[in-house]
């Protein structure tokens, strides 16, 4: 048997199928016994924060929807099997010929470097707003109305918006927490 060379391929999934197709993955390789040429199914996700009813919830989301990345030595049936899988459209990048195209390493070390830093930094927040973008405050005294931001605090979590209160424009500062996108 010629030695094992494992590279990241990108499986395509039907998109909020990420997770079945990992299980799928995992129970055919233990059922086939291929521990030795898949050794890891990754889905990238993130810790969102979002405010529900007044609390707090996080929630794990994909940053690349639709996509399951493994890392595999290609050899025999095992293309052939993880097509197979439900819910799997494919390999990312095939060729006409058939052969799945591996991942550069550099982009599998900065996908698993972005995994690893969210896994750092546990309660991080990254919501992009733009100044100029339209809210809608969804908690505090003016829960209901509708603004646009005149000026982002990363540092603070904190938005200046300027909301239309009896028609008069006035100023609020809000936390990321306090606003949702329009």
């Amino acid at each position: 048997m010629s030695e094992n060379v494992k590279k990241w391929y990108v499986l395509r999934a039907i998109g909020g199928k990420e997770k079945k197709v990992k299980e799928y993955i995992e129970n055919e390789i233990a059922n086939a016994g291929l521990q030795d040429y898949v050794s890891q199914i990754l889905i990238p996700t993130e810790k969102v924060y979002q405010i529900r009813n007044g609390k707090k919830i996080s929630k794990e989301r994909n940053f690349f929807p639709g996509y399951v990345l493994v890392e595999a030595c290609l050899v025999g049936e095992i293309p052939h099997m993880l097509k197979n899988i439900p819910n799997v459209i494919g390999f990312l990048g095939d060729t006409k010929s058939g052969d799945p195209v591996p991942m550069r390493q550099s982009e599998v070390y900065r996908i698993l470097g972005r995994v690893d830093e969210m896994a750092e930094s546990g309660e991080e927040m990254n919501i992009p707003f733009v100044v100029g973008e339209t809210v809608k405050v969804i908690d505090g005294p003016f829960n209901g109305f509708n603004g646009i931001i005149e000026k982002i605090n990363e540092e603070k979590k904190k938005l200046e918006v300027m909301v239309k209160i009896f028609g008069r424009k006035t100023p609020l500062e809000l936390s990321f927490m306090q606003v949702e996108k329009e």
